[in-house]
């Protein structure tokens, strides 16, 4: 495997929202080889991942006084790195899934794909015990709140044409493509 030289920032926001008799919330972004990852998290369990196609200069400017990372979120860091490199196929960082039932059993079967290989919507049916549920699992994709950790992107058509990425076609070609080099 080519080492590639990679570096992945970490912009600490100090977006900390705490809610009376709730968790403390946070946000952090993570500058990634396929553009900013928006980190939220609550009580250092990651609970969404959204991609951002904002420069680090914007957000640089939109904080007022960045905050360090939490612990939790440079351990993501270090583990994305990995991943990028393709060193990493499966993630450590404590994450919480808020969907329904169906959902979640849905993006665990995710995590059952192995790296490197994709499956159609149609075999993930399979997966979760639902043979006709092709397009309940494509739904279920598109609400993913964690991609990459529980990686959607190795998700495609029943033909093998990529479809669909909340991320963007692109960002899931990178990711497969990633996959497939490092395998």
């Amino acid at each position: 495997m080519t080492q590639r030289n990679l570096s992945i920032d970490i912009k600490s926001v100090t977006t900390i929202v705490t809610v009376p008799n709730q968790n403390t919330h946070q946000i952090q972004f993570i500058n990634s080889p396929i553009g900013i990852l928006k980190t939220f998290w609550r009580d250092d369990i990651l609970y969404r991942l959204e991609f951002s196609d904002l420069p680090v200069s914007v957000i640089t400017e939109q904080t007022d006084a960045p905050g360090l990372p939490s612990i939790a979120c440079t351990k993501l860091q270090h583990e994305l790195e990995q991943y990028f490199l393709g060193e990493l196929d499966q993630f450590e960082t404590n994450t919480i899934l808020e969907g329904t039932t169906f959902q979640k059993s849905v993006w665990q079967q995710l995590t059952q794909i192995p790296y490197g290989e994709t499956r159609s919507y149609g075999e993930v049916a399979q997966m979760v015990g639902n043979p006709k549920a092709a397009r309940a699992i494509g739904m279920a994709n598109n609400r993913n709140p964690i991609p990459i950790l529980f990686p959607c992107h190795r998700v495609i058509g029943a033909n093998g044409k990529l479809v669909g990425f909340g991320g963007g076609l692109d960002r899931k070609i990178h990711l497969l493509e990633l996959e497939k080099a490092a395998r």
